[in-house]
């Protein structure tokens, strides 16, 4: 199974230091929808792995969320594509749960869901702790220079990150690695 693990908010839409909290808040970075559509016709199963303190905090409810990831999958169908499961850590940072990003736990419940192992599996985040949980993990960690990450990288990344301009050139990364040219004999 060829399946990528991608970040939601500064990844695939557009990151707020007062959180997206409703559908109308929820906006594509520009040609995120798109990468992820190729994706899917190459043959990769697209799934996110998103802190969502703002439930554990009170600024919005699961309803309210709900309708953001089906505008995101209405927007996606709309391209072509469809990203196969939401993963989400409810929690705010004061819970000590495993599955907060930079911990692992969200990565795992993927990897247990979807009953692979998650070594070498390509994770593109815009922030530090995307990174850090994907690679603990086993992940092959991947940065995007959006969101967060937009004045450039942070400092520490996990040993053997690549960094792309955004989500569309991790894309672009993943599918051009796909392809290996035949051999010709002579």
């Amino acid at each position: 199974m060829k399946l990528v693990i991608l970040d939601r908010d500064g990844t695939i839409n557009s990151d707020s230091d007062e959180f997206v909290k409703t559908p109308d808040e929820w906006l594509p970075l520009p040609g995120s929808l798109e990468a992820i559509a190729r994706l899917n016709h190459a043959g990769w199963h697209v799934v996110i792995a998103s802190n969502q303190s703002g439930l554990g905090r009170g600024l919005f409810d699961v309803a309210s969320l709900n309708a953001m990831h089906a505008k995101m999958h209405k927007m996606l169908a709309a391209v072509g594509g469809r990203v196969d499961a939401v993963f989400y850590c409810p929690h705010s940072p004061e819970e000590s749960c495993n599955c907060r990003k930079p911990l692992p736990g969200l990565f795992e419940q993927i990897g247990a869901r979807f009953g692979v192992p998650l070594k070498g599996v390509p994770t593109a985040g815009d922030s530090l702790r995307d990174l850090q949980a994907g690679a603990a993990a086993g992940c092959e960690p991947h940065l995007v220079l959006t969101g967060k990450s937009a004045n450039g990288p942070p400092e520490g990344l996990p040993a053997g990150t690549t960094v792309h301009t955004d989500l569309t050139a991790f894309a672009d990364f993943i599918l051009q690695r796909a392809v290996r040219p035949l051999a010709v004999a002579i």
